[in-house]
């Protein structure tokens, strides 16, 4: 897209959480100021609809201590193949994702452009009606998202989305871009596990190990024999909201980092012509907007001014291409892995298992975001401008609160601090690790 991109409106950040205009679209006829993103049919209208309603459950639990709240605002993105909706737990601690590909809509062009709407009781109460042979209509525009059966109609307006959500994208982001394959099961062993998921009301919730065996999947105490395959869950009712697909699920693959305990998890559910993809934090009382994971690709010295390079190549690509924006800014493939884990962080880009690779949402920029969302980053800006940072045998000195902090090895590296004996490198790295890593920058 040649020149600035502007909003077509006005975005504003309140107390009530951010309000989204949209941005002009690169559409197959040039440039689109007030943009449709999809207008026509679901070829499967049930598996649209009931995964419509997994991410509304979803949205509306908190799943720590189970409370139901009335938040249902998905991100809708129109990518030229497809349609992407996303949303996170009232909690936070659950990220989920419809996948609706072009196999799964008929009669219309799938644009560009992102928005955010709210799935209100009327829309919801729509979408439980759906049968498989029904038609269904759906309209995603500048102002609207319209959902139509022959018997009813129910209009949503674009509202406003939680700030925090913004920095979950991006944590998200980083998280599942470190996460592999661990196993997949069929359509029968995939019903089967989700027929034992426990719900979300469940006082026995359900952590372990994940593993695979002749049936499908079974949850047990222990790794087991199949370590390697073996995937670390804490609070399985987590997953409860995707046995409304039980009669959709055609396979799902189980994504994990392969480190052990607690560490973060992906289900990657296969339905007709759409992918439903449901990522947990390690613990349920964590949610993805503290998680921190980005500190390390946001402490670089020139992420900054890249980001802006990239970003202005970015058109709501399904799949990201790397190398081509490396030849094309003339950065090194790492600068631009660091640009985009900077475009992430403003929720501009995600990264998607399934393809491994990044995908891009328009949403408005917001250049203190970075700093705004993530004190340890400031802070670490401000000990390494006050020179608090000396290098010396074995390691870096950081004086930080009065106290001198040892900072060794490279990477990852270890500090003396009271964060660092918390929590490890498990939630990002403490601000005496990030400013080593700024002065090494330098």
């Amino acid at each position: 897209m040649a020149g600035p991109r502007a909003f077509a409106g006005a975005s504003g950040l309140g107390d009530d959480g951010l309000a989204l205009a949209l941005a002009p679209a690169l559409t197959p006829d040039g440039v689109e100021a007030s943009p449709r993103f999809f207008h026509g049919f679901a070829t499967h209208p049930q598996v649209l609809a009931r995964g419509l309603g997994v991410l509304a459950e979803i949205t509306a639990t908190r799943y720590f201590h189970y409370t139901p709240t009335t938040q249902r605002d998905p991100v809708l993105t129109a990518q030229g193949d497809r349609l992407r909706a996303e949303c996170f737990s009232a909690c936070n601690s659950v990220y989920a994702r419809l996948d609706l590909l072009a196999a799964g809509l008929d009669g219309g062009e799938i644009a560009h452009g992102t928005t955010n709407v709210d799935l209100g009781t009327a829309t919801r109460a729509l979408l439980t009606q759906v049968g498989r042979a029904d038609l269904l209509h759906l309209a995603v525009g500048l102002d609207e998202v319209r959902l139509a059966t022959l018997d009813a109609t129910a209009v949503e307006r674009p509202v406003a989305m939680p700030a925090r959500w913004i920095r979950a994208l991006g944590n998200v982001a980083e998280l599942h871009h470190g996460l592999v394959p661990a196993f997949s099961v069929d359509a029968a062993g995939a019903r089967a596990f989700l027929a034992t998921v426990p719900a979300a009301t469940a006082t026995t919730r359900g952590s372990g190990w994940l593993v695979p065996d002749r049936r499908g999947v079974r949850l047990a105490a222990r790794p087991g024999p199949a370590a390697g395959a073996a995937v670390a869950v804490a609070g399985l009712h987590r997953l409860s909201a995707l046995r409304r697909m039980l009669t959709h699920v055609e396979g799902m693959t189980f994504h994990h980092g392969g480190a052990g305990d607690a560490e973060a998890v992906v289900v990657e559910v296969a339905l007709p012509a759409a992918r439903l993809v449901v990522g947990l934090t390690a613990e349920a009382w964590r949610g993805h907007s503290g998680e921190g994971s980005l500190l390390t690709g946001l402490a670089g010295t020139s992420t900054g001014a890249d980001a802006r390079l990239v970003s202005a190549l970015l058109s709501f690509e399904p799949v990201v291409d790397v190398p081509r924006l490396a030849r094309a800014t003339a950065l090194s493939e790492e600068r631009v892995r660091g640009a985009l884990a900077v475009l992430a962080s403003s929720g501009r880009v995600g990264w998607d298992l399934h393809d491994a690779a990044w995908f891009h949402r328009e949403l408005p920029d917001d250049p203190d975001r970075v700093e705004r969302d993530h004190p340890r980053l400031a802070g670490a800006r401000a000990l390494v401008a006050a020179g608090a940072v000396v290098r010396d045998d074995g390691g870096w000195t950081v004086s930080s609160g009065g106290t001198d902090h040892r900072v060794t090895g490279d990477p990852p590296a270890r500090c003396t601090c009271r964060w660092y004996l918390t929590h490890g490198a498990d939630r990002g790295p403490c601000k005496h690790v990030l400013a080593v890593r700024i002065t090494e920058d330098r």
